[in-house]
């Protein structure tokens, strides 16, 4: 099987996962996708959405449709790094010190409000997201493969938070919004909830082994000199721009270029194309800014400024 064909296997599992989940997650299929391009670029999500919309139930799903162990953590503001890593404590029957793993040893990881922890157990969380290991007295213990962690906050709610700092941030591969369903869509879910719960019966369609060898593939889609440019120059001009006090780091330029090669594979291409990076550059870079303080007064967000940067910038003609 030459490397087109298999290319295009990661188009199927992509459709394979999309059609899964939406037998409990209603619409929500471009969410789906982006998730699917994190996962491929073994990246972690940052959910900023109000609750009560479906955030927990599309974790839990993704992790059934890929067969995958998931654990759930409740972020308060007296959760400590231990309760999520782990702890060795004394077994007086056996007379040794055993190891209990913490929920952080699982595949895929809901924190949930990430913000409500204190800085000491977020940065708990920062070794695992980026070296994908934990150090428990003294002894490092590498997580499960694949591993991902899909955090949640609340962007209204601010009482009792502890925001996230930069490069706490700037470790999150994609930036995500499930939003309001429309009305024909909650109708739906009425429909489909009123009776029974479909996660239940979910049954796995895509195996974690495979899911690691598609990892691997998708470092083969072709991208262009051309295109590699678009990206530095985006990147670049974030760095330059009058209402970034904070632009984008050179982790930001390459998570753009793995996304826009997930991108085109999910979608069926051996190739990227301008408009893959231009759609995902709103996720995976306005959260890695800091806008000044005069254009937060006057209500910008960095997603509309970074669109801004995006389309004043010349696409490359090959």
């Amino acid at each position: 099987m030459d490397r087109n064909d298999k290319l295009l296997l990661v188009q199927q599992a992509a459709q394979m996962v999309r059609r899964n989940v939406g037998k409990v997650i209603v619409g929500k299929e471009e969410v789906v996708d982006l998730l699917t391009v994190a996962l491929l670029c073994e990246g972690h999500v940052l959910f900023e959405d109000v609750p009560g919309i479906g955030k927990t139930t599309l974790a839990k799903t993704l992790s059934r449709s890929l067969g995958c162990s998931f654990q759930r953590i409740q972020f308060t503001p007296d959760l400590l790094p231990s309760d999520i890593t782990g702890i060795t404590f004394y077994n007086q029957k056996k007379g040794e010190f055993e190891f209990r793993p913490g929920p952080l040893l699982a595949q895929i990881v809901l924190a949930d409000e990430i913000n409500r922890a204190t800085p000491r157990t977020q940065s708990a969380l920062l070794e695992a997201m980026e070296e994908r290991q934990v150090t428990i007295e003294r002894e490092t213990m590498v997580l499960p493969r694949p591993f991902m962690v899909i955090a949640t906050q609340n962007p209204v709610e601010l009482e009792g938070t502890f925001p996230l700092p930069e490069a706490q941030l700037d470790r999150f591969f994609i930036r995500l919004r499930l939003n309001y369903p429309d009305k024909q869509e909650e109708r739906q879910i009425l429909q489909r909830f009123k009776e029974e719960q479909p996660l239940q019966d979910l049954q796995a369609v895509l195996s974690a082994d495979a899911l690691l060898e598609m990892q691997g593939l998708i470092r083969k889609v072709y991208i262009s000199a051309g295109l590699e440019g678009y990206i530095v120059d985006i990147v670049q001009a974030t760095r330059h721009h009058d209402g970034i006090e904070l632009g984008v780091s050179p982790r930001g330029s390459l998570a753009l270029y793995r996304a826009s090669q997930a991108y085109a594979a999910v979608h069926g291409r051996t190739f990227v194309l301008p408009d893959d990076i231009k759609k995902l550059a709103p996720h995976i870079l306005s959260h890695r800014m800091i806008a000044t303080n005069q254009l937060r007064l006057h209500g910008h967000i960095m997603e509309n400024i970074l669109e801004e940067i995006v389309h004043s910038i010349a696409v490359p003609v090959e």
